[in-house]
């Protein structure tokens, strides 16, 4: 089965030549003359050489060398016009396309209404500018151009052009690199004139490219181009002081008009490649993870508990709503094995009153499908989505695909797990570690029945209102999987979003973005320093920018962090206010507001007396906690297109290890975040601004507004700072004059 969407490779180049050889018919019509007379030379001189080659064979006297065989060289093959061009490079070179990936076979990513940078080196022979365009093709095939401008450092010929896209959809694009003449005219008339050379040639050449433009302006209806383009040929004129002469190429208005209607020469398009425009909530958005069955749980005196349902877990959305989250992510609530279950701190024994690991999946009380009896029914599922929706929530359901021995599909389908020469079901290891409560899947004995079933699962809790699954441990299924189940979800549901939890090596971490994933957990909570979260954004920003979305958990249920292990409270709201401002998508994990941080074992990342196998009850208003915090991150990100996305990221330069800070752009909106990386400590130094990175001009006087102490002060290129564990963050929104 294929599981890919099949793109033209650069084998197909020879059709898409063959295609645009009419494009470079009418640049090779002034030589035409030139190639039929040298047409005319080449056949002259073969019969030259055929009548040498006959005298030569009647020589009555011939020597040894006229005695052996003369080859008659063959006639030279007729000249094609154009002639053929060598695969991957057109008249006017482009190359290094990017964003493109695999080649072309999967789509980059973009989000609706968003900017994508379009990169590639363009180049060509001489000195003869070379200018080019984004050619974007929606969704419903109509296109749009967007400019490229070559880019710094000049002599590498890279070019760019940010490309706004609209709705959600499937969109391609190509690169078409043309001979700018009116560049050239340009360049050389500003010399010329300034030196009186040429002037008659000049302006007579500079004529005929605005009666051409003029001509392409009248016949489109551009009244106003029009006007404008015969008003600019009226400075060419003969009688015009050479001060007007010298100002025409230097007028930016007209410049534009040129650019639009100059008629294009030697235009040379490259393939179409694949985009893909999701919906925002792919890359931005926050999220917060909890345990449905410890809201509300109650825990008898005779040790027994009553767990919390989906119905008391209602009240838990009202309070994670209130704090500005877009996500409420529950782990899974099917009905969880009883053979084999684990106990608290993943003990090896269970006693009665023990939930279980609810990734442990399936029972006599049914499997995936089901929801586990303790936690209410679908129809109280159906409500507990639906009340998130009247609050502004979406529901990100944990989708993890194994089973505990006691699944219906382990009696039902034993072809989908691995059978061990004794012809037990092997369970999960990663020695020295064992799993015994859950039998991994087995892709390869019967592939299209588990495809089927996964493809099954996806729409019955699609059905029910799931709008995004947090796919457990991707990384230990095939990725060709993955790549069929994204795009059969992405054909029938495009809003239906995947978020992969794939704690593993970046070469798979990205391939299943790439595949299909729209978001992504990360590295970020091992990022801890200056270099390791200055180099981490610089990857995220400028690197996979294309195709990874990183969502910055600050904790999960498997993962203690060591920078917040001392419970020291500066360390979580530094953690806290990295994390929602670094990244467009970011993720709290309950508990971490309420400065949980003991371990099962002392330096290891497992919490003691972990949720993932008791109930855990909670204060959530106790004090002290970040609820306020959180709820202050969560309006600034929504408040500020800025840290929404991380195309516009710089990382600044600060004069001490423990001071991190970056700035983010987004049109007008620019934000600049300082932290101290010091939890127990107060850090001062000086912090070096960007001016360029922001779009300002280097003498621009910056006023600040801190959101986090809603106070306002200038700030200068070089600003010296002073955070302590108290205040450890500047969350500086920029305005200037």
């Amino acid at each position: 089965m294929d599981s890919t969407h099949h793109t033209p490779r650069a084998s197909d180049n020879g059709h898409a030549i063959r295609a645009c050889q009419p494009r470079f018919e009418s640049a090779l019509d002034s030589v035409g003359g030139v190639v039929s007379k040298k047409k005319r030379q080449r056949s002259a001189q073969a019969r030259v050489r055929s009548r040498v080659t006959v005298q030569a064979s009647a020589d009555p006297k011939p020597t040894d060398a006229q005695a052996r065989p003369t080859e008659v060289p063959p006639e030279p093959a007729a000249l094609s016009v154009p002639p053929p061009i060598p695969p991957g490079f057109g008249r006017i070179p482009v190359h290094n396309v990017q964003p493109v990936l695999e080649g072309g076979d999967y789509a980059a990513k973009a989000v609706e209404n968003g900017d994508l940078p379009v990169t590639a080196n363009i180049f060509r022979e001489g000195h003869d500018a070379v200018a080019a365009a984004v050619v974007l093709t929606d969704p419903a095939g109509a296109t749009q151009r967007f400019e490229m401008a070559q880019i710094e450092p000049i002599g590498l010929d890279i070019w760019k052009a940010w490309v706004r896209v609209g709705r959600p959809g499937d969109y391609s694009f190509h690169i078409e690199a043309y001979d700018d003449r009116w560049g050239t005219w340009r360049h050389n008339a500003g010399i010329k004139f300034s030196v009186g050379q040429d002037i008659a040639l000049v302006r007579l050449e500079g004529l005929q490219l605005l009666d051409e433009a003029r001509d392409a302006a009248r016949a489109a209806g551009d009244a106003a181009a029009v006007t404008l383009l015969e008003q600019a040929a009226s400075q060419l004129d003969p009688e015009q002081p050479m001060t007007v002469l010298a100002s025409l190429p230097t007028r930016e208005d007209l410049h534009q008009a040129m650019v639009r209607w100059c008629p294009r020469r030697l235009a040379t398009p490259t393939r179409e490649f694949p985009l893909v425009v999701h919906r925002k909530a792919a890359q931005f958005s926050a999220w917060y993870e909890f345990f449905p069955r410890s809201i509300g749980a109650e825990r008898h005196e005779d040790g027994s508990w009553t767990s919390g349902t989906l119905a008391s877990s209602e009240e838990m959305l009202e309070h994670v709503a209130a704090m500005g989250f877009d996500v409420a992510y529950i782990p899974p609530i099917h009905p969880i094995g009883h053979s084999f279950r684990k106990g608290p701190n993943n003990s090896l024994t269970a006693g009665p009153n023990d939930p279980g690991s609810p990734w442990a999946i399936g029972s006599a009380d049914g499997g995936h499908d089901a929801v586990h009896p303790d936690l209410g029914t679908l129809e109280d599922f159906d409500h507990f989505v639906a009340r998130a929706r009247e609050l502004g929530l979406e529901v990100a359901l944990d989708f993890a695909l194994q089973a505990a021995p006691d699944h219906p599909w382990a009696t039902q389908h034993p072809e989908w797990f691995t059978t061990r020469p004794d012809g037990s079901i092997a369970y999960a290891e990663n020695p020295p570690k064992k799993y015994q409560d859950i039998y991994p899947l087995n892709f390869d004995n019967d592939p299209a029945g588990i495809y089927a079933e996964v493809l099954r699962l996806m729409e019955f809790w699609i059905g029910h209102g799931v709008t995004i699954f947090r796919v457990d441990n991707p990384h230990t299924k095939p990725v060709s999987f993955w790549a069929w189940l994204a795009a059969e979800l992405h054909s029938r549901h495009p809003e239906v979003l995947l978020q992969a939890e794939a704690f593993t090596r970046p070469e798979m971490m990205h391939a299943l973005a790439k595949v299909g994933f729209h978001l992504s957990y990360c590295y970020f909570v091992w990022r801890t320093t200056k270099q390791e979260l200055s180099d981490y954004l610089n990857e995220l920003a400028h690197e996979t920018e294309s195709f990874f979305r990183p969502n910055f958990f600050t904790n999960t249920p498997d993962i203690n962090p060591k920078f917040t292990r001392s419970g020291n409270p500066a360390a979580f709201a530094i953690r806290m206010i990295l994390a929602a401002t670094m990244s467009p998508a970011w993720g709290v994990y309950s508990g971490f507001e309420l400065f949980e941080h003991a371990a099962l074992v002392d330096g290891g990342e497992e919490y003691l007396d972990s949720e993932k196998y008791e109930y855990r009850p909670r204060d959530f208003t106790a004090e002290p906690n970040l609820n306020q915090l959180m709820t202050k991150l969560n309006r600034v990100r929504h408040d500020h297109p800025a840290l929404q996305q991380l195309n516009h990221t710089t990382v600044l330069e600060t004069s001490s290890d423990q001071l991190f800070a970056f700035a983010k752009r987004s049109g007008d909106d620019r934000v600049i975040v300082v932290v101290n990386l010091d939890p127990d400590n107060t850090v001062e130094g000086t912090v070096y601004t960007d001016l360029g990175a922001l779009g300002l001009p280097a003498d621009a006087r910056l006023v600040a507004h801190d959101e986090l102490t809603d106070t306002v002060f200038d700030w200068n290129a070089a600003h010296y700072v002073r955070l302590w564990p108290a205040q450890p963050a500047h969350i500086l929104t920029i305005s200037w004059a």
